[in-house]
């Protein structure tokens, strides 16, 4: 079971940019999908979710207007649309899974079965 986010890189403040995660070894398409971020020196920050069928997201105070969570089942793949990126953005992004559907728990970590590695976001001032 695998998920490999991608995307990352360097960019410019105001600037954007779309991260993917693909999931391998197993079906993710009832799957809750997340998005969190972690900066250096800091913890682990929840940044989006949806619902297996896309009919429900949910972001972070910090995110809203400005990042979009999206999916395609039938490529087992998730995506993160970044716009007017901010330096406070810059963190190392993982994408997370979980079968249990959409809960209380969502926006924690520990509420996630399935981590992917991470991939680097540094927004330039």
């Amino acid at each position: 079971v695998q998920l490999q986010a991608c995307g990352g890189g360097l960019v410019q403040a105001g600037g954007s940019l779309r991260l993917s995660c693909a999931a391998s070894g197993r079906t993710f398409s009832r799957d809750v999908m997340g998005w969190f971020r972690q900066a250096p020196g800091k913890g682990r920050e929840f940044v989006a979710a949806i619902s297996w069928s896309g009919g429900y997201t949910t972001y972070a105070d910090s995110v809203k207007g400005r990042f979009t969570i999206s999916r395609e089942n039938a490529k087992n793949t998730v995506y993160l649309q970044m716009n007017s990126l901010k330096p406070e953005d810059t963190a190392v992004y993982s994408c997370a899974a979980t079968p249990k559907g959409l809960g209380a728990g969502v926006r924690l970590a520990p509420y996630y079965d399935y981590w992917g590695q991470g991939t680097l976001v540094t927004v330039s001032s």
